[in-house]
């Protein structure tokens, strides 16, 4: 379906998945709803996995000899503290890959992956093999059977390439093959260099991003660190025997999430591996030019109605927006340029710009910044449609990302769905309730923390609240607007709550007429 901007509307996937997370949103709440912070989640998950490794590796022996004895003393011996750590480190280390997963395939579902968001979605690709690669160089450290059966598997996969001359499998034929230098070289690795391509890759994946979320809400963090140490205390993480290359492993216990392309290796061969591997990485990475579309008209600037405040840029969520010098000669110091290659065509910059106001006298209105395809003017001829009509009137302004605000048109309720929220200007509300007299307005986004242009939701309540500029008024009264930040497929909630403020409006109206006999019209209108 098509938004009224030109958008798509969420795809039956999409409301699925939204349909499951408001499961966690009732029994979190939506600012502590898990499926809304998986990014910062894994990033968390990764510093438990290393605080916990530094810890083992000072008990660590990079040797032959020491490494699984230093190992089998840390989960034995040591227990109380060294045991907890490495269950620790074992949990938070597939509790990243969870996450990790579950963020890639929520993107996916939620399209959030093309337009100028490609950038973060392509760069997000070799963080998956990163982070593969930084898991199984953490068994090889152990040194036991599961660990020489991971070393030798990887061997195979590595001498299937046509890079090095002399076969990497030959130093496991044997346990004299073996050198202690293997050890400090694989320490080094997952310790120091794996770790700095991780950060390095983190930070250029959040490159395009502005304010990004890389630490989950307080709650989230204590009650997912309650987890992890509920499971190191009740299934505690232990080795498998000394390695010995002398015999073939029997038994071993997969890590699934790490190791699972070692079983497929085993029962297929290493080529299909690298052609499963290398396909499924290419076919993820066009995905956000499959099916090509056509891209939306971005943000265009009206000189004649900045005056280079800056809010627009502050406020855009992709720095798709830069303040550059002047250059229409008018007495303003700085003028706002869009980056066309950024702009996600949200319309967060005209909620942000102080000239989108529909008290202005001009026909057509124009603002500072505004979409070409849903211009300031067409939002006050929205608005205007409802002039003069029933005094229960209700303006229902919705998001093309959240519930869909089309189903309660009525004769008392108009709707209007905006790319996003956050493209509300706060004067708009004033506009709605005194110029063309709507008892009350309704501003329905999406959930908490999980607005789809990311910030949108944030930026209209900090606005309403009146700690973010352009403010909402004082004049305006609060009881007469009501916010909503609900998920997409969430139309009944949105519904009834609609309902219950159209009666307290109405109850209002009421009290407001028994006190004034004389039925006096109390709304001022501004022509």
């Amino acid at each position: 379906m098509k938004s009224d901007a030109g958008g798509t509307r969420p795809g039956p996937a999409a409301r699925t998945l939204a349909r499951m997370e408001g499961l966690f949103s009732r029994a979190f709440g939506g600012e502590n709803n898990p499926f809304h912070h998986l990014g910062a989640l894994t990033i968390f998950f990764f510093y438990v996995a290393l605080v916990t490794g530094i810890y083992l590796f000072i008990f660590y022996r990079t040797s032959l000899e020491g490494a699984w004895e230093s190992v089998e003393y840390l989960t034995r011996e040591q227990w109380y503290a060294g045991g907890i750590m490495r269950s620790l480190h074992r949990y938070a280390s597939d509790a990243a890959v969870i996450t990790l997963g579950i963020h890639l395939v929520r993107e996916l579902v939620r399209g959030r992956m093309k337009g100028p968001r490609w950038f973060s979605w392509i760069t997000g690709m070799p963080l998956v093999w990163i982070v593969i690669v930084f898991g199984i160089s953490g068994y090889w450290m152990v040194w036991d059977q599961l660990a020489q059966y991971v070393a030798v598997s990887t061997a195979q996969l590595v001498d299937w390439l046509p890079i090095f001359t002399d076969p990497m499998s030959r130093n496991f034929i044997s346990n004299e093959a073996v050198s202690s230098r293997l050890f400090t070289l694989i320490a080094f690795i997952h310790l120091v260099g794996l770790p700095i391509v991780l950060v390095l890759g983190i930070w250029f994946h959040l490159l395009r991003i502005r304010y990004p979320r890389i630490n989950p809400p307080r709650k989230l963090m204590l009650g997912s660190m309650a987890g992890l140490l509920a499971l190191s205390v009740v299934f505690p993480v232990f080795s498998h025997p000394p390695a010995d290359l002398d015999r073939v492993p029997v038994s071993l216990d997969i890590d699934w999430f790490y190791l699972a392309i070692f079983p497929l290796q085993a029962v297929t061969s290493e080529g299909v591996v690298w052609a499963l591997g290398t396909g499924g990485t290419i076919l993820l990475a066009i995905l956000p030019w499959l099916p090509p579309r056509k891209r939306e008209a971005v943000a265009e600037v009206h000189l004649p109605d900045c005056t280079g405040c800056g809010f627009c840029a502050e406020d855009c969520p992709y720095g798709a927006i830069d303040m550059v010098a002047r250059t229409d000669g008018r007495n303003f110091e700085l003028e706002a340029k869009v980056n066309a290659d950024l702009c996600v065509s949200c319309g967060i910059c005209t909620g942000s710009c102080p000239s989108s106001s529909p008290f202005r006298q001009r026909e057509p209105l124009t603002t500072g910044i505004e979409l070409p395809q849903f211009p300031i003017d067409r939002l006050r001829r929205e608005i205007d449609q409802e002039r003069g009509r029933a005094d229960n009137s209700i303006l229902l302004l919705g998001c093309d990302h959240g519930p869909t605000v089309d189903a309660l048109a009525s004769d008392d309720i108009h709707t209007l769905s905006l790319p996003c929220v956050g493209m509300t200007p706060p004067a708009s509300i004033d506009y709605a309730m005194r110029a063309t007299g709507y008892a009350g307005v309704v501003i329905a986004g999406c959930e908490g923390c999980d607005c789809h242009h990311r910030l949108g939701e944030r930026w209209t309540q900090e606005r309403i609240e009146r700690i973010r500029q352009p403010a909402l008024r004082k004049r305006v009264p609060r009881e007469r607007l009501l916010s909503v930040w609900l998920k997409v497929g969430q139309e009944k909630r949105l519904a009834s709550q609609v309902e219950a403020f159209r009666n307290t409006l109405e109850e209002s109206r009421k009290d407001d007429g028994d006190k004034n006999p004389q039925g006096a019209d109390a709304r001022e209108v501004v022509q």
